[in-house]
């Protein structure tokens, strides 16, 4: 058939068959520059991962942050901390990281300014390692002269006594210092003899509230205040002049009476042995003047003949200050002695006149409760000994 007979379609479909585009390997490839789309394809994918990037590095930062704001672990026991004039927030933190206080002294600046600030003031602080920040904020926000420690001195303590446990209850206050201005002999104490310089006898004890704000000086004076007002309501001058003797020597009095005594029932009869053995002019000897100042240790015979102004044994009369300082107890048997037994009590009956001279003029150890009992004559007295070394409770 000759090809000029052909239809127009088989013409057509003999150039379909010679299109180069039929055959899938001889496809060309079409260089295409990226299109609007991908660019925001990429935009949203880039955009997540920062978005992504940012939390978990926020996560991480924030668990960073609450272990150096929360309670550590370990939270050890409160110690004190000086804060000095002038100090900045910034130096603090530094001091308290550097102590073991906080854990970070960067993070600490932040979360003060972000509680409020701090206005640092100088004095004594006590604070908790490992603690949580709100609370060493806090200990750090409330006033040295606001924080108190209850310390308390028992009756028949010693000035240095008294002194050792102020420096052992508070860490801002010395011993030595304390001893130093207790002996200064141009306080203003009441009923202290103008040629004595010892507080002793004169600083009452009992439970104080000491601020950290608060120095030895001002210890002192507190106590001596309320010697005054106990003295006074226990009426020591008017009653010390009644038993002929001067306040100073009734607070001698009540301070041997605090050593010697350990039952109540006992203040009043050893206030009265005292007295009766004063008015007849015969030693005191009292065992708690000897050990005065000296080694708790030291024995009782070496105590015995040893030279010393305290020593009742070898000196009559008063020693030359009191021996302890007192309590209310004490100071009111001293101002109140115990009367002397009547005629018709059975330790008068081996008197010639029961009606004229029966005085209680010794005592000794009675029991291992530290009771004593009482005797008139020397012979009672020695068979009381002999009973109480029979009990084991003499030396």
């Amino acid at each position: 058939m000759r090809s000029d007979l052909l239809s127009d379609d088989q013409h057509a479909r003999n150039r379909w068959d010679d299109d180069g585009w039929d055959l899938p390997d001889e496809v060309p490839h079409v260089d295409r520059a990226p299109g609007r789309g991908d660019r925001i394809r990429w935009l949203v994918w880039g955009t997540a991962w920062l978005v992504i990037a940012g939390i978990l590095a926020a996560g991480s930062t924030g668990w960073w942050l609450i272990q150096r704001v929360t309670e550590q672990e370990l939270v050890g026991d409160p110690v004190t901390f000086t804060v000095a004039e002038g100090e900045t927030v910034a130096e603090i933190g530094t001091r308290l990281e550097a102590a073991g206080v906080i854990a970070d002294a960067g993070v600490f600046s932040w979360y003060v300014g972000e509680k409020g600030g701090l206005e640092p003031e100088p004095g004594l602080y006590r604070v908790v390692p490992g603690a949580h920040l709100g609370d060493v904020l806090g200990a750090l926000r409330t006033s040295p002269s606001e924080t108190y420690r209850r310390v308390t001195f028992p009756e028949g303590f010693t000035v240095e006594q008294i002194a050792s446990r102020l420096e052992s209850e508070l860490d801002n206050l010395s011993a030595d210092a304390f001893l130093s201005l207790a002996g200064d002999p141009t306080r203003r104490v009441p009923w202290r003899p103008a040629d004595t310089s010892s507080l002793e006898g004169l600083l009452f004890p009992d439970t104080y509230q000491v601020s950290n704000a608060d120095n030895e000086g001002q210890v002192i004076e507190r106590m001596i205040e309320l010697m005054e007002r106990v003295a006074l309501q226990e009426e020591l001058a008017l009653r010390s002049s009644a038993l002929g003797v001067s306040p100073y020597e009734a607070l001698i009095i009540a301070s041997m009476i605090e050593r010697e005594a350990k039952v109540d029932g006992d203040r009043a009869l050893i206030s009265r042995v005292i007295y009766n053995r004063l008015e007849l002019g015969m030693n005191l000897e009292i065992d708690a003047t000897l050990y005065y100042g000296s080694p708790t240790d030291t024995p009782f015979t070496l105590l015995k003949a040893n030279d010393s102004p305290y020593n009742t044994y070898m000196y009559p009369g008063l020693p030359p200050t009191p021996i302890a300082n007192p309590g209310r107890a004490s100071i009111r048997a001293a101002l109140n002695p115990a009367p002397n037994p009547s005629s018709g009590n059975e330790l008068c009956a081996v008197l010639d006149d029961p009606t004229v001279g029966c005085n209680y003029l010794y005592y000794v150890l009675a029991d291992d409760d530290g009771s004593h009992v009482f005797a008139v004559t020397y012979d009672q007295h020695l068979a009381n000994v002999d009973i109480a070394r029979a009990k084991g409770l003499l030396g």
